[in-house]
């Protein structure tokens, strides 16, 4: 029997109504409008495509949006400077920068400068720190979609056997956090793991975020397994498809998320979430 398509499209709509609604409540009793500002280093077309859908989602859900768009040459200097403008901005509680950046500048400084109740992307060392105790205030958006997803279709957590293909600062290794927390057994897997298949092969839920094309195929599956796919890669015909061999993985899985339309309107979504709750701790409002 094929597995139930998790539909992230739809959850993604239906939560995005819900922090609308939430963002219209704190504008009415605050006067104040959750702030977003995306700053673009150069002309990567894919970190284009992300950051206008970024600017989209923020208006649709009444927030406030700006995009920097800054030249490929820009200096270090430059960026950072753009930053502190930023960070003196009150109507600003968003601060991102879309990674990847050009390759003559330094990613982890740019990351370091964000202040922490400021990092809506949560890869702030303070707030990544934060993850690791379950302590947080921000979660990275694409994990923070996954859990999204597993608690909306009523997928138990606890007890169950999670494994991560992927260990990754942005995805992998907060993902195996969040699963921790949630009371799962978790595996994470690399490169460098041997017999992947048998590991994977044992996992009740199954977050595949490894960067690579059709990946994990249906024998590398426990049957009625929940695949939540992660990768987003472009084929040679130009087709996206997930890290995980969609047609005959979802013959073995019990549930799947399909590339694109499961995992990725989720990370935007969250990305919302975190911009509201940004706003609400910088006025002191417990919404």
């Amino acid at each position: 029997m094929a597995a139930k398509i998790i539909d992230g499209k739809k959850i993604a709509e239906l939560t995005r109504a819900d922090i609308a609604a939430r963002a219209a409540q704190l504008e009415a009793q605050s006067g104040v409008k959750p702030g977003l500002a995306v700053i673009i280093v150069g002309d990567n077309p894919a970190s284009q495509v992300y950051v206008c859908n970024k600017k989209k989602a923020c208006e649709q859900a009444g927030m406030y949006s700006v995009v920097i768009e800054m030249a490929g040459d820009t200096t270090q200097e430059a960026l950072m400077e753009q930053i502190e403008t930023l960070k003196a901005d009150d109507k600003i509680h968003g601060i991102l920068v879309q990674l990847p950046l050009p390759a003559h500048l330094d990613e982890d400084a740019v990351i370091a400068a964000i202040p922490p109740e400021k990092d809506v992307d949560a890869f702030h060392p303070v707030n990544t720190g934060k993850i690791m105790i379950g302590d947080y205030d921000f979660l990275p958006c694409t994990p923070a979609g996954v859990m999204k997803l597993l608690e909306h279709e009523g997928i138990e957590i606890a007890g169950k056997e999670c494994v991560v293909v992927g260990r990754s600062n942005i995805v992998g290794k907060p993902q195996a956090m969040l699963l921790l927390h949630a009371n799962g057994t978790v595996t994470v897997c690399h490169s460098k793991t041997k017999n992947l298949s048998d590991v994977t092969r044992r996992a009740d839920i199954l977050v595949v975020a490894i960067g690579k094309a059709n990946f994990i195929t249906g024998d590398m599956i426990k049957p009625g397994a929940v695949v939540i796919d992660v990768g987003m890669n472009r084929l040679e015909n130009k087709k996206l498809c997930g890290d995980v061999e969609f047609a005959s993985c979802s013959e073995v899985a019990g549930a799947i998320t399909p590339v694109p339309g499961g995992v990725g309107p989720m990370t935007i979504t969250m990305l919302l979430e975190n911009t509201l709750t940004a706003a609400k701790k910088a006025i002191g409002k417990n919404l």
